[in-house]
């Protein structure tokens, strides 16, 4: 499959290139930076998010489908993420891309019926902004009627470096904790079930959460 990997220089991008390259998919690794992109393998093409003007068909050009993994924390301009669904959204029905898979938030997720993480007392405060962004972001997608096939993920409330750790779990609206009440996953194994929902196309046009 032909894969454009929005954001492939950050962290979680970069590990999703890797796996997809790992499976055999062609990848088009895109940054704002493509300096900053080392996946041996993978295509590399320049864009930047912020720049109005610049042409999305063109650094998507011959993909199947587009994994988005954008956040603004870094700079402080957490708008574009709502943003940049909305642009993907409208421009990419007419390229030849017809899935959209997006890197999103576990700040959305519930807690309890009604009740979202982000919205809890002892949330840590350094996410918050970055949470409410990803959660405004899920709203555009689900009030959308783009003929893209979108499938928003979710990771568990911790996502962290570190060794895969075995099989992990798919749920949908309420966060997936373990025994001990922890909702955690690795980089490596979130990054797996990335490339498995595009290998799959199991969830289209739903927001799903995966976890230990």
């Amino acid at each position: 499959m032909n894969v454009a990997v929005l954001g492939a220089s950050g962290w979680i991008g970069s590990h999703i290139v890797n796996e997809a390259l790992a499976r055999g998919h062609q990848v088009t690794a895109i940054a704002r930076q493509p300096e900053n992109v080392s996946a041996e393998g993978a295509s590399v093409r320049e864009f930047d998010l912020l720049n109005a003007q610049a042409d999305l068909a063109r650094a998507v050009q011959g993909a199947d489908v587009v994994i988005a993994a954008i956040g603004g924390r870094a700079a402080g301009n957490h708008e574009l993420v709502a943003h940049t669904a909305q642009r993907l959204l409208a421009e990419l029905p007419n390229t030849s891309v017809s899935r959209l898979l997006w890197v999103g938030g576990a700040g959305s997720l519930e807690v309890a019926p009604g009740v979202t993480l982000v919205s809890v007392p002892d949330f840590p405060e350094a996410y918050r902004a970055e949470a409410l962004a990803q959660g405004e972001g899920l709203e555009v997608f689900r009030s959308s009627s783009s003929a893209i096939k979108w499938t928003f993920v979710s990771p568990a409330a911790e996502i962290f470096p570190g060794e895969p750790q075995g099989s992990y779990r798919v749920g949908g609206e309420q966060l997936l904790t373990d025994d001990n009440g922890n909702s955690r996953i690795s980089v490596i194994d979130y990054a797996k079930a990335m490339v498995d929902e595009l290998e799959v196309a199991k969830h289209l046009n739903q927001r799903i959460g995966v976890a230990y």
